[in-house]
């Protein structure tokens, strides 16, 4: 079955839209990223084609994952269906190639065969951008001629991250579902269905890291997180007086094959400093809001300036081990 956790709100919009007869021909679906905005699409276009060739018995937006028109999606061969997303650049093959900067021009008039002709399986066809802000500024326009005469029968499912940043009339041709934040609950909901060896230390860490938006902290998984919290719990709570801890951590972030692990680490951090200011007052309160701040900005610039991983890691954890009682300020 098609799987949707913590987006009731918007499956009953987007449901009552279709069971009233007021299915928009384009809808802009926006919120974070890593919310599940991608997936609920995915969901809304088997829906819509499933409906089309013949009524599934499920409620909500669900599909049988062997109803025939779900397996040909799955397929890549829905004659109806369309994914536009950013292409493996040239030379960049593989899952872990590459991708092109934009959604290129040639992409969005490449959906004129489509709808040249009628649709093949129903009298729907799908079009789904994932995401729209990735188009470059000529295939945005070359769209917008799409959302002002639509093709017959074709509705147009866009995803973005920024609606903000779309051209004004692209927006103003689009029913906007705006999706929210899932809530802790069905944020670990969500990271337990994908990561099911997953510990409840490491799926707790890993909601706490999501903020709402599971698809943001699943790339962490496998990275033990609930590990780098223990250890920055660890150096908080004990100021870590000796340094040996902080030199530990550091020199095994710095490792070349802990790249991922480090990068979590520049995450988890300064959240870890703004979750011990809820229990601060007055100039304990002050410097742990400083900490947070310097830490944030350490993180910030680590990758992009090509900081030293150990430098980095030392210093972040500097920054919590002056959390403990009794610890002086760190100064930046």
């Amino acid at each position: 079955m098609t799987s949707l956790i913590g987006h009731d709100a918007a499956v009953a919009a987007f449901r009552d839209a279709t069971d009233d007869g007021r299915l928009h021909h384009a809808w802009l679906i926006t919120g974070p990223r890593g919310i599940g905005k991608a997936r609920f699409a995915d969901a809304v276009a088997k829906r819509l084609l499933a409906e089309a060739a013949g009524p599934p018995p499920e409620a909500g937006l669900e599909v049988a994952e062997d109803h025939p028109i779900v397996r040909l999606i799955a397929a890549g061969s829905h004659p109806d269906f369309r994914r536009l997303e950013r292409l493996p650049r040239e030379g960049s093959a593989g899952a872990g190639g590459e991708l092109a900067r934009n959604i290129s021009i040639a992409q969005v008039r490449a959906l004129q065969a489509l709808f040249a002709t009628t649709p093949s399986l129903s009298a729907r066809r799908i079009v789904l951008i994932d995401s729209v802000d990735d188009l470059e500024r000529a295939a945005a326009n070359a769209l917008l001629k799409n959302l002002e005469e639509p093709p017959a029968g074709t509705i147009f499912l866009l995803i973005s991250h920024a609606p903000g940043r779309l051209l004004p009339t692209i927006r103003s041709r689009c029913r906007l579902l705006a999706l929210r934040r899932l809530d802790a609950a069905a944020t670990a909901q969500v990271i337990r269905a994908e990561l099911p060896e997953a510990t409840e230390a490491e799926v707790a860490a890993l909601t706490e890291l999501a903020d709402g938006a599971p698809g943001a902290a699943l790339r962490f998984a496998g990275l033990d997180v609930a590990g780098l919290d223990a250890t920055l719990a660890t150096i908080a709570a004990t100021g870590d007086v000796d340094n040996s801890a902080r030199s530990a951590l550091a020199r095994a972030l710095a490792l070349k094959a802990a790249q991922p692990r480090y990068e979590a680490f520049l995450e988890r951090a300064p959240a870890f400093i703004a979750g011990a200011a809820g229990a601060c007052s007055g100039a304990a309160l002050a410097d742990t809001i400083a900490a947070w701040e310097e830490a944030r900005a350490l993180a910030a610039s680590a990758v992009p300036l090509a900081l030293d991983p150990q430098a980095v890691a030392f210093q972040m954890a500097t920054l919590v081990a002056g959390l403990a009682p009794g610890a002086p300020a760190v100064k930046g």
